[in-house]
């Protein structure tokens, strides 16, 4: 029995990476390999250290030539090597070797696996950090189907052999969890970080399948990679699904819309189509290049101080049956949005907002933890020759404010006198004037009381879709900048 002490704690024993190791390779049951390329052979490193590998690890190798490993697994089409779907490649070519060399006859209960990376580490001039694809196809029941969990990470230490150890600790995690604790998907993700610090490594995309698996919604698990700090941002496709946000934005114009969307009415989508008209009109912005983010902070997805799961389910399909790309930050502060795209794009971006949202923008009290306060930020916000495109906000008395009457502090009333006569600040003119008495605070109000008449104020598609699902059925309080 252990000994306790008056005075303890009650606390989570993590582990030591030996542990986890060690109880892998004395099951006799769990048998796989080891793919890993670009960062050494860090992971098995871990298994061998610990003793008792012969029964578990069936190879270990490492194609690093790009010729030797083409000649293994295939040239990608686009002849790239970190990527997803040389990950997939990797461990599908791995799993079935072990099926078509080991019998089930001879190996009735055999758990088989394929762990397997493919990884970039810093560069020599240290200008790209690096990243990674990490993945495992496994079983858990030798009669069922393969479970598989994959992962993208970007290395945010500046030393070659500190991102390969990161790597390596990294891999034990996701094994050591993919068998013990693959029925709790939540805490699997924070186990990932066992030994391991936020600031070493960003893991922003991960996705689950299998027989393991089939109740887990990969968006709800990606909103827990922002929710636990893992990432600050994380994106959805069109078609609902998780996607690298890389993929999406690399050297693309990008046009931002930041808002609540609970729900998206006629008014964000009117905002939409005229700021991407002005938008794609602008010098040296290519259409068939241009990106469209619809984007929600993480605090607008807070009911009560926690994150409420429906709620964000719901904005999510509701903007993805709309055709459009979601954004879920941690960013508060536009500047940091745009610090965010810019480490995939150095084209031409834009931002489109409400009167409020920008009146929002010129209120120092979000630049207090800035060393240069509201001019660093406005530093940071507009010097790739940003533009934000205004839609006008329709006042009490039937009057319109727009970038001519806009009302921000009087210490702040020179400075966006000089983003608005640079031409930084520019109204959208073409708006739907009949719309403009449209706020989602009113819709959700009125879904939430029973009441008819809000289905008009929505796209076309919306109401339906919240009826046959019962969203926004009751309202919880929230905290987030009032949007249309």
């Amino acid at each position: 029995m252990e000994i306790t002490i008056k005075g303890d704690k009650e606390f989570d024993e993590i582990p030591s990476l030996k542990t986890k190791a060690l109880r892998i390779n004395l099951n006799e049951n769990i048998y796989g390999t080891f793919a890993e390329i670009g960062a050494g052979q860090e992971t098995v490193r871990q298994f061998f250290r610990a003793g008792g590998a012969s029964g578990t690890i069936a190879k270990a190798m490492s194609a690093y030539d790009k010729a030797f490993s083409d000649a293994i697994y295939g040239i990608e089409e686009d002849k790239r090597y970190v990527t997803e779907a040389r990950l997939r490649k990797m461990l599908n070519h791995e799993v079935r070797l072990m099926e078509e060399r080991l019998t089930r006859d001879d190996h009735p209960n055999k758990l088989f696996f394929s762990y397997a990376n493919t990884v970039a580490t810093i560069d020599f001039a240290k200008k790209y950090k690096g990243h990674g694809w990490v993945g495992i196809k496994y079983q858990i029941d030798p009669d069922q189907d393969y479970n598989e969990i994959i992962l993208h990470l970007r290395f945010k230490e500046n030393d070659a052999r500190l991102q390969q150890e990161t790597l390596g600790i990294l891999g034990t995690n996701l094994i050591y969890g993919a068998f013990y604790k693959y029925n709790e998907p939540k805490k699997l993700l924070k186990y990932l970080y066992d030994h391991l610090d936020k600031d070493q490594l960003e893991i922003d995309t991960i996705n689950f399948s299998g027989p393991a698996f089939e109740d887990v919604d990969n968006r709800l698990m990606s909103l827990q990679l922002v929710k636990n700090g893992m990432t600050d941002a994380i994106m959805f496709a069109p078609d609902g699904n998780n996607v690298l946000p890389a993929r999406v934005l690399y050297k693309k114009n990008i046009l931002a819309l930041r808002g609540s969307f609970r729900p998206v009415t006629k008014v964000n989508m009117d905002m939409f189509h005229k700021s991407y008209d002005m938008f794609i009109k602008e010098n040296k912005v290519d259409e068939e290049k241009t990106q469209v983010i619809f984007e929600i902070t993480l605090s607008n997805l807070r009911a009560e101080g926690e994150i409420d799961e429906q709620d964000f389910m719901d904005r999510a399909r509701l903007l993805c049956s709309l055709g459009q790309t979601v954004l879920i930050s941690n960013f508060q502060e536009y500047y940091k949005l745009v610090e965010y795209f810019s480490q995939y794009s150095k084209a031409r971006m834009g931002l489109a907002m409400g009167v409020n949202n920008l009146v929002d923008i010129f209120d120092e009290k979000y630049y207090r933890h800035l060393s240069g306060g509201i001019l660093e930020a406005f530093g940071k916000l507009f010097f790739k020759d940003l533009r934000v495109y205004l839609y006008p906000m329709e006042n009490g008395d039937g009057t319109l404010t727009t970038s001519e009457d806009l009302k921000v502090h009087p210490r702040m009333k020179e400075l966006y006198k000089f983003f608005k006569y640079n031409g930084k600040v520019v109204d959208i003119a073409d708006y739907d004037p009949k719309i403009l008495s449209v706020f989602s605070r009113t819709v959700l109000k009125m879904i939430s009381n029973g009441e008819s008449g809000w289905e008009g104020m929505l796209p076309e598609g919306v109401s339906k879709i919240i009826k046959e699902k019962s969203l926004f059925s009751c309202e919880t309080e929230e905290v987030y900048s009032e949007d249309q």
